[in-house]
């Protein structure tokens, strides 16, 4: 049984698998993509590994939490087998870490638990629910957009509140293109959102906007008003 592999674009001298990525590097080190293309383990001939990687993390994203075993299926080469790997995988992780409530202190810790999205290609916006306690409870992809344009409506956002019972909400998003530096619609946004949270009694505490190698926080840059 072949090995799997799949390019990686920060070892200059060729390829590397993604076990040995992360028996050297360490779990931590291997990005979403590289997951899925552990759990699949090999590509096909029309479809390559790293193309199914990505077709099958397009599925998860825009499930909102709720992935269909069927939306895989659809995917060119995948099988019900392979299928089924990934929904596995998907609910073990739900089972055993979907409810352990990270407490959220400060900018960094929302960084810390939504940057392993950060090497999409498409512009995502996120919200994250909070309890009482501020502790995070879910983090939902609301919208998933073309590349520098994501259009996001409150509404869908606490939507996703709602159905947590949260107490507040910290959006983000991605901006693929790398520059940490908030858009007058990411200001304007920021604030329909807060409006918003202020009138239903579910403060919005912050926007982060972050890339693969940082992120800024609204509220640091003083766009985000909390009572």
């Amino acid at each position: 049984m072949s090995e799997t592999v799949i390019y990686n674009k920060d070892i200059p001298y060729g390829k590397i698998t993604v076990r040995e990525k992360i028996v050297e590097q360490g779990i931590h080190m291997v990005t979403d993509m590289e997951l899925i293309a552990a759990i699949i383990g090999t590509g096909t001939k029309r479809q390559s590994l790293q193309d199914l990687s990505y077709k099958v993390l397009e599925v998860l994203d825009q499930s909102r939490g709720k992935p269909k075993i069927t939306d895989i299926q659809k995917i060119q080469g995948m099988g019900i087998a392979q299928s089924c790997k990934v929904m596995a995988a998907y609910e073990l992780g739900r089972r055993l870490f979907g409810q352990n409530l990270k407490q959220i202190t400060n900018p960094a810790d929302i960084w810390d638990a939504i940057k392993h999205l950060a090497d999409r290609t498409k512009e995502q916006f996120i919200c994250c629910t909070l309890n009482g306690a501020q502790a995070l409870i879910h983090i939902h992809i609301v919208t998933v957009g073309i590349i520098n344009k994501t259009i996001v409506h409150p509404r869908e956002i606490f939507a996703e509140a709602m159905n947590d019972r949260a107490c507040s909400i910290i959006v983000a998003h991605n901006h693929p293109s790398g520059r940490l530096e908030a858009s007058h619609e990411d200001i304007e946004i920021t604030r329909r959102i807060s409006e918003a949270g202020e009138i239903l009694g579910i403060p919005l505490l912050d926007h982060i906007i972050f890339s693969e190698t940082g992120f800024i926080s609204l509220k640091e840059k003083g766009w985000v008003i909390t009572s």
